[in-house]
C-alpha cells in the first residue's frame, strides 16, 4: 500500500462500490475532501483495517451488505444509502471519485435515510424468495406460451394454472383434435419441463414452510390476517427485527402502502399509494388482504365492522389496499414487541 493509500484521520470515508476497484473518499470534521484513494479488492479491507473507528458510507448495491459486515466487525460504523438518496449530491459531471465524495457527503446529512444491514441467514432467506418468484413467473409465461400454441390450432383451455393443469393432458391425448404431430409432441416437452418446475416450486415451498416453523417471530407473525410462511418469512428477511422504523405508519410507508403525496402553496393533495420500497413484500401483503376481504370471519374477528365500514363507503380495491396498510401496522407491532401476537378477539367484547 502507497503512501498516499494509507488512511488519514478522516471523520468520515465514502466508498463507490465496483467489481474489482472501490474508490474511497475522506472527509474531515469540517466535511471538506482529505483524502483520495483508489483500491483492489484484496487491498480495501487492509486499508480499513489500519485506520480508526470511523463512519464509512457507501451506496446500497450488489456487494454493500458483505463490505458492511466486514467493516463492522472492523469496529466501524457502516452505513448504506439508498442510490437515489445519493443522487442531489453528485455535483457536476460524474465520475467514481465524485460519487465516493457525494456518498461521504449524503451520510453525514441528520436526517437521511439508512438501508439495514442484514445478516446472512436474511440474505440468505430473501434469495430463497427471489429464486421462487422467479420460477414462479417462469412458470405463468409456459402456461401463456402453450395455452396460445393450442389457441392456434382452435383448442382453448380453461383459464388458470389449476384447469390449465387438469386440461392439458386430456388435449394432448385427444387425437381427434387438429394438433399436428409435430405441435403435440413439442407440447409434451413443454408440459413435462412445467411438471419439473411445479415439483422445483413445492420443493421451496416446503423449504420455506419448514424455516418459518422453526422461528418464533414467524409464528407470532402468521397469527395476523392473510400472513402465512410466504409472507412472514420474506418481511423476517426484509425488514430484520423491524427496529429500524420508528412507529408502524413507517414500515407501511416504506412498503409503499401510504397516499403519494404532492401538496404545495399550503393545499394538500393526496395521490395514490406510492408504491415504493419491496414490491415483492407489498404484493404478498396485498394478496393477503384480498384474501381476507373474501373469505375473514368478519362476525369473530375485530377487523370486521371496521371492513365493513370501508365497504360501505369505498370501491373494493380500495378496502383491500387500506386492509393492507393495517395488516402493515399490525406486523411492526407483532415484529418489535416480544412475545406479542394478533388476537381475534370478538368485537362485541372490545
Amino acid at each position: 500500500m502507497s503512501i498516499r493509500n494509507k488512511p488519514r484521520d478522516a471523520a468520515v470515508f465514502g466508498i463507490d462500490i465496483g467489481k474489482t476497484v472501490f474508490h474511497v473518499v475522506g472527509l474531515d470534521a469540517s466535511h471538506a475532501p482529505i483524502q483520495k484513494a483508489t483500491f483492489r479488492r484484496e487491498t480495501l479491507l487492509q486499508f480499513f483495517e489500519r485506520a480508526s473507528p470511523v463512519l464509512v458510507g457507501m451506496e446500497a448495491c450488489p456487494g454493500s451488505q458483505w463490505l458492511a459486515r466486514k467493516l463492522q466487525a472492523m469496529g466501524h460504523i457502516v452505513r448504506i444509502v439508498p442510490a437515489q438518496f445519493v443522487k442531489p449530491f453528485v455535483k457536476s459531471n460524474k465520475n467514481d471519485i465524485i460519487d465516493a465524495e457525494a456518498i461521504a457527503e449524503a451520510v453525514t446529512r441528520p436526517t437521511m435515510r439508512f438501508v439495514e444491514i442484514r445478516s446472512p441467514e436474511q440474505i440468505d432467506l430473501q434469495a430463497l424468495h427471489r429464486v421462487r418468484d422467479r420460477m414462479i413467473a417462469h412458470r405463468t409465461r409456459l402456461i401463456s406460451q402453450m395455452r396460445a400454441f393450442c389457441l392456434e390450432y382452435g383448442i382453448a383451455i380453461h383459464q388458470g394454472a389449476g384447469k390449465f393443469k387438469a386440461d392439458m393432458p386430456r388435449v394432448l391425448g385427444d387425437m381427434d383434435n387438429e394438433l399436428t404431430p409435430a405441435m403435440r409432441r413439442m407440447l409434451t416437452e413443454v408440459f413435462g419441463e412445467l411438471g419439473d418446475l411445479e415439483q422445483r416450486i413445492a420443493a421451496m415451498n416446503r423449504e420455506i414452510e419448514a424455516i418459518a416453523a422453526r422461528s418464533d417471530t414467524a409464528r407470532r407473525l402468521m397469527t395476523v390476517p392473510g400472513v402465512g410462511p410466504l409472507g412472514a418469512t420474506a418481511l423476517l428477511a426484509s425488514a430484520g427485527t423491524g427496529r429500524q422504523f420508528r412507529k408502524a405508519r413507517d414500515l407501511a410507508a416504506w412498503l409503499g402502502l401510504v397516499p403519494r403525496e404532492y401538496s404545495t402553496g399550503g393545499k394538500t393533495r393526496l395521490l395514490g399509494i406510492s408504491k415504493r420500497g419491496n414490491k415483492y413484500l407489498r404484493r404478498m401483503i396485498i394478496h393477503g388482504a384480498r384474501s381476507c376481504v373474501t373469505h375473514l370471519d368478519r362476525s369473530r374477528d375485530r377487523l370486521g365492522p371496521w371492513l365493513d365500514g370501508l365497504e360501505r363507503r369505498m370501491h373494493k380495491n380500495k378496502v383491500t389496499v387500506a386492509l393492507a396498510a393495517k395488516i402493515a401496522r399490525i406486523l411492526w407491532v407483532v415484529l418489535t414487541k416480544p412475545g406479542a401476537s394478533y388476537e381475534r378477539r370478538d368485537p362485541a367484547f372490545g
